[in-house]
């Protein structure tokens, strides 16, 4: 099969520069008064190093996806192993549903109901995951090449208004003992990292790439993860920045550009990473779809999507406010964490035997 691995390097980046900008900012924030970097670079680490673990591991498995990996150890194992896989699947995409629809209303539509956003938000990624992973992919080069440029030029004048002074000390003891990382903060800040690579393990045989190109990608989103969060502290100071819901939009917010054609940047920032954000979900529907069929077989894919857009999008009309989604988001840290540390460690664990196992065969 021909190599895809630009497609799948565009979607790496695009799925979590369209997480990044959000809420990130304001859980990094939070955590330490000085030295944001070292938390930054400490989730970032963690990031590359666990998706390193779950690449090794798929390799040896290559092209088999994890479901296909787990379901060869055993149907019992694999249900054990991939059902909070699939319920943290769901809580995502019932969280990033409720909580981009609120963005957009409050920014876009604000005098369109809530349910009515939710119906856009929802319908369009349904739309795209129903026509399959590569439509999907192909989608998401075409997204990169109409919005990013734009993008880059917005987060470059993004310091406008930065005050370097702001950035100094560099580093004070709670950030050096890295106490924090224990911290609700920290623990709900680690969903930037998380979502973005599990897709990896679920598109062979459908999407092949080379393993050594998208973990070279992964180091391209270390500028975004600091622009997102110093511009802010840049622009306000730390003791400002803390107060706000969402320091990134409100920093990009004071930028003044006479000549764009958008009255405000921000404008067209959101409109991008909302952007992002449908392709997020529509992969992340995708992936859920594809476990459920897996499970019953005989329901169609068209079928399982739409029964899963409805239920998703009864879920999300009783959530009530943004405290909810603040509620929802701390209890999906627990699935979080078995998703970005036990799966890569299981599929390296299984790799290592499967080829031992084809070694020791004469």
């Amino acid at each position: 099969m021909m190599d895809k691995s630009l497609q799948v390097m565009v979607m790496y980046l695009l799925t979590h520069i369209g997480l990044i900008f959000f809420m990130y900012p304001t859980d990094i924030i939070e955590v330490v008064d000085v030295g944001h970097w070292s938390a930054i670079l400490l989730g970032f680490a963690l990031h590359v190093a666990l998706m390193g673990i779950f690449l090794k591991g798929l390799g040896y498995f290559a092209p088999r996806n994890l479901i296909d990996i787990f379901l060869g150890v055993g149907k019992v194992f694999s249900i054990i192993l991939l059902l909070p896989v699939t319920l943290y699947f769901l809580m995502t995409i019932i969280i990033d549903i409720r909580a981009y629809s609120e963005i957009v209303t409050l920014v876009f539509l604000a005098k369109t109901p809530l349910w009515v956003t939710m119906v856009l938000l929802l319908s369009v990624p349904a739309f795209i995951s129903a026509l399959g992973v590569e439509t999907l992919f192909r989608s998401g080069v075409l997204v990169a090449i109409l919005f990013f440029p734009f993008l880059l030029l917005i987060f470059c004048l993004s310091f406008q208004n930065a005050d370097w002074r702001y950035i100094f000390p560099l580093m004070d003891k709670q950030a050096a003992s890295l106490s924090y990382v224990v911290s609700r903060p920290y623990l709900l800040s680690l969903f930037a990292f998380t979502g973005g690579f599990m897709f990896l393990g679920f598109i062979p045989p459908y999407i092949t790439y080379k393993r050594r190109k998208v973990m070279w990608a992964s180091a391209l989103l270390l500028p975004f993860f600091l622009i997102s969060v110093y511009v802010p502290i840049l622009t306000f100071g730390q003791s400002t920045a803390s107060r706000f819901q969402f320091p990134f939009i409100t920093a990009v917010d004071t930028v003044n550009i006479s000549w764009l054609m958008f009255d405000r940047v921000t404008l067209f920032l959101l409109l991008s990473l909302v952007c992002f954000a449908m392709l997020f979900i529509s992969l992340i529907m995708w992936k859920t779809t594809l476990l459920i069929r897996r499970g019953f077989p005989s329901i169609r894919p068209v079928t399982t999507t739409m029964l899963l857009s409805l239920a998703i999008f009864i879920v999300c009309l009783y959530i009530p406010d943004w405290k909810t989604v603040e509620r929802l988001l701390w209890w999906n840290t627990y699935l979080r964490l078995y998703v970005m540390i036990v799966i890569p460690f299981i599929t390296l664990f299984l790799g290592i035997r499967h080829h031992r196992k084809g070694a020791a065969c004469p």
